[in-house]
């Protein structure tokens, strides 16, 4: 999202679980695009809040498993927040091969990717 568009939206990676590293595929298919994940750390939405980070103070929750859809909208039960979910695949243990598992998160990838325009538009150039 940050890639895409920039400072033009306050953007925060939640997770439904506490402590969850980031994947090192995801990390290796995202570093193809010039995304840098190494550093990243998904928060749950426990310890988002823990951080002081008010879910009030965001207008849309992107939720990309049923699980943190349903996470999201008991959250947001009396909040004025969007919520959408978007399916997208999982690619963790669809395949065997190392390149195998790397086709599946770069589709997964792509996704993401495709739906963030479909969603906010076509990025614009960087002047």
């Amino acid at each position: 999202m940050k890639q895409l568009y920039g400072q033009r939206a306050y953007v925060q990676s939640v997770g439904v679980r506490e402590d969850m590293e980031v994947d090192g595929f995801a990390i290796a298919v995202c570093a193809e695009i010039g995304v840098e994940l190494s550093r990243h750390r998904a928060r749950s939405f426990d310890e988002m809040e823990d951080w002081g980070d008010d879910l009030s103070g965001f207008d849309l929750i992107i939720a990309l498993s049923p699980a943190s859809q349903r996470r999201a909208l008991e959250l947001t039960r009396y909040a004025h927040i969007a919520v959408e979910y978007w399916p997208i695949m999982d690619p963790t243990g669809l395949a065997e091969s190392r390149e195998d598992r790397l086709a599946a998160y770069r589709a997964a990838r792509d996704q993401i990717r495709a739906r963030m325009i479909a969603r906010f538009g076509v990025p614009e150039e960087a002047p």
